[in-house]
């Protein structure tokens, strides 16, 4: 058995239709949006959004339960054009199911404030008006520091092999296909410093191929890690770090003393310098 016990409200209470509440299609946060929007004092221009903020409904719960408000005719929208040619959206919430001609009737009634504001009056310029400059093309070769000076690839001797270097990293294992263009330009100026330090292509190559993770494990960031390990150029003289391998692929690997567009890699058989192409 079930009990109940209900005093009235005094005040601070709005009177709706069991048809609401009871509704057999409407969904409880489709009730709690109505019922809250029925219960604002007249005048309130609350939109539906807002209501739906206050009343902790989540954005998927809000349009669904919009959705079904919209479909049984308890809630209207229509956009219209107001001043300065911007659109508003007219929101009419009711207590009981509209037709789109009733609540058409009802939303013709209700004045459109208009958008437009009033521009905020101009503060005055300092110091005196000028009149632009007009002293023709500028110098051909300007003597001071332009927007765009050149990349420190361009400035190197190198500068085209530091290029050509980069462009060649794809083609050295699957984990560098993925180099962003955008940064090329920045590890062609990397690769520059390498080369103007006497370090050969191959070298550049090498030492990439050594810092890259074992087999099996993906770079999510190719372009970040050839940065990184650029980043620091070690003398000429200095010999190779010991404990680190090329990845077994590119074991017992040389590159080709031949005259290649970019660096070529083979396998030895005995002491050879050429691959078999330039043999």
């Amino acid at each position: 058995m079930i009990y109940r016990h209900f005093n009235a409200p005094s005040r601070g209470f709005t009177r709706f239709s069991h048809d609401i509440i009871r509704h057999p299609r409407l969904s409880s946060d489709a009730v709690r949006l109505l019922t809250w929007q029925l219960s604002l004092p007249q005048g309130a221009r609350e939109s539906l959004s807002r209501t739906a903020e206050r009343a902790r409904i989540g954005a998927c719960a809000f349009e669904r339960a919009k959705r079904q408000l919209k479909e049984e005719g308890f809630v209207h929208e229509r956009r219209v054009q107001v001043d300065g040619g911007r659109w508003v959206t007219q929101q009419l919430v009711s207590g009981s199911p509209l037709t789109p001609d009733q609540a058409a009737k009802l939303l013709a009634r209700e004045p459109v404030a208009s958008s437009q504001v009033a521009p905020s009056p101009r503060k005055p310029a300092a110091g005196p008006p000028t009149t632009p400059s007009t002293d023709g093309h500028p110098k051909k070769d300007p003597e001071e520091d332009t927007s765009h000076p050149p990349t420190e690839a361009e400035e190197s001797p190198r500068g085209e092999e530091a290029r050509a270097l980069v462009d060649a990293l794809p083609l050295l294992s699957p984990a560098l296909r993925h180099i962003p263009s955008g940064m090329r330009s920045e590890l062609a100026r990397l690769a520059a410093r390498w080369l103007d330090a006497g370090h050969t292509s191959g070298d550049v190559h090498e030492h990439v191929l050594r810092g890259l993770p074992g087999a099996g494990t993906s770079v999510h960031r190719p372009g970040g890690l050839v940065r990184y390990l650029l980043r620091d150029v070690p003398p000429r003289s200095l010999p190779s770090v010991p404990g680190i391998r090329l990845s077994p692929r590119l074991e017992g690997a040389r590159e080709c003393a031949g005259d290649h567009t970019q660096t070529t890699l083979f396998r030895p058989v005995s002491d050879e310098t050429h691959c078999a192409q330039c043999a």
